[in-house]
């Protein structure tokens, strides 16, 4: 008698259970394509940001280099996808299991493909696919050899700096995003790097700063002890990049939330918002204060700093906190940009300024101002990223140095290296005429 009163209880409860499964189910698929179309577009954004690189480099640098610099750029961003889909995913998602503690180095695979076990929807816990999640974290890889052409703008050889960029994103980048991102020692340890201030700003900052000292300064940069202004041809086309690149930075931090929860979401776009405005200000304050005229190349920089500044933290920092770091961010940007000119390190854009200083004060702010992270976990990811890729770098570069050669002759730098390296001007048509 009781197992057929249970038997009908449970026959007896089938029709309502049935519509609950159903609806958790169909809830279930629904926050799967809102989480994974939004993921989607802010990948299109991140990539619409190197559109904003380049024409931001174009504009800061002279006008007989630009098809050189939108080539580097363009290129860069093919090369850097197919590099990462080779080996570099495999490398930066090596199957760490979280917990370890000394996991630092490991590879799951060439090319890319579905986990065994796994269909693409199932991946992640079902919040976003597998294919999804690759080319949001692609478009991050070719984002970090991105800044590096900036840096090396008007005097690196077009075979070497890709030849770099390739070894780059496909080992070292990925190695060294997998000890915070692929679960490695630095996860285990707590650092906390929420979108890549170090990781791709501060490893893409180590690595320019490596090819401009290897490199050496543009020639008549500096003469006897002076430094020699070297303007950008196009102010509109710099200002018209940082806008860009402000807009694809709402999906460089909001696609980092690998959803579309609207609580975090919203507040990591007011959070970026904050700093960039912020940045902006206080760049535009402290140059009118040095310079004694309000510059808007630090400016535009400044906004940047902001960006990148706020990025290590976006998803755990308050108003306050958001807004100092863009503060502090911008005014890095004027006192760095004329110190690194002092120290004959010769950037024609503002990279290092932009990502690696402000990628290392960005990510140290969240051990300040984040009560659940230490500065020293954040001090020790900042040191071991940063020394690593700075040595790896340098050791690739000066590799190239003394095989295909790293910097073009004196006489294509002096020509322009659209003529040079490409055989071929931006702006035909247009001449300059000098009377001796």
């Amino acid at each position: 008698m009781i197992h057929s009163h249970i038997k009908f209880y449970i026959a007896a409860s089938l029709p309502a259970i049935t519509p609950v499964i159903a609806a958790e189910s169909g809830l279930a698929d629904l926050s799967l394509r809102i989480n994974n179309t939004w993921l989607l577009v802010a990948t299109a954004m991140v990539f619409m940001m190197h559109l904003g690189f380049a024409t931001l480099e174009a504009g800061l640098t002279r006008s007989k280099n630009t098809v050189n610099i939108l080539f580097k750029n363009f290129g860069v961003l093919a090369l850097g996808i197919l590099t990462y889909a080779l080996c570099g995913f495999g490398v930066m998602y090596p199957d760490f299991i979280v917990g370890e503690g000394m996991e630092w180095i490991g590879f799951s695979g060439w090319g890319i493909g579905l986990p065994e076990g796994y269909d693409a929807a199932n991946f992640q816990t079902g919040e976003y696919t597998y294919w999804t999640f690759f080319l949001f974290q692609a478009m991050f890889a070719a984002t970090c050899a991105t800044i590096v052409s900036g840096a090396v703008a008007e005097r690196i050889k077009v075979p070497a700096f890709l030849i770099f960029s390739a070894i780059y994103v496909a080992f070292v980048y990925p190695w060294l995003g997998s000890w915070t991102w692929g679960n490695g020692w630095l996860a285990d340890r707590g650092f906390h790097d929420f979108a890549g201030a170090t990781v791709v700003h501060s490893v893409g900052g180590w690595a320019a700063l490596a090819g401009v000292l290897v490199l050496g300064p543009r020639l008549g940069k500096y003469v006897n002890g002076t430094v020699k202004p070297m303007i950008g041809h196009s102010l509109p086309l710099a200002t018209i990049g940082v806008f860009l690149l402000w807009f694809g930075w709402y999906g460089f931090n909001g696609g980092s939330v690998f959803s579309a929860d609207p609580e975090v979401l919203s507040r990591v776009f007011v959070m970026t918002s904050l700093s960039a405005s912020a940045g902006v200000v206080s760049a535009m304050l402290w140059s009118w204060i040095v310079q004694r005229k309000p510059d808007l190349t630090m400016m535009l920089n400044g906004a940047l700093a902001g960006l990148v500044g706020v990025t290590a933290g976006a998803d755990v920092l308050g108003v306050r906190a958001a807004i100092i770091i863009g503060t502090v961010g911008g005014i890095l940007i004027v006192i760095c940009v004329s110190g690194f000119d002092k120290l004959r390190v010769d950037d024609p854009v503002g990279a290092l300024s932009v990502h690696l200083v402000n990628g290392i004060w960005g990510t140290l702010a969240v051990g300040i101002f984040s009560p659940g992270h230490r500065l020293g976990i954040q001090l020790l990811g900042v040191i071991a990223t940063g020394a690593s890729a700075f040595v790896m770098a340098v050791l690739i570069f000066l590799v190239l140095k003394y095989t295909i050669g790293v910097r073009v002759s004196e006489e294509e730098e002096m020509s322009g290296l659209d003529l040079g390296e490409h055989g071929m001007e931006a702006y035909t048509g247009f001449q300059i005429f000098t009377t001796q």
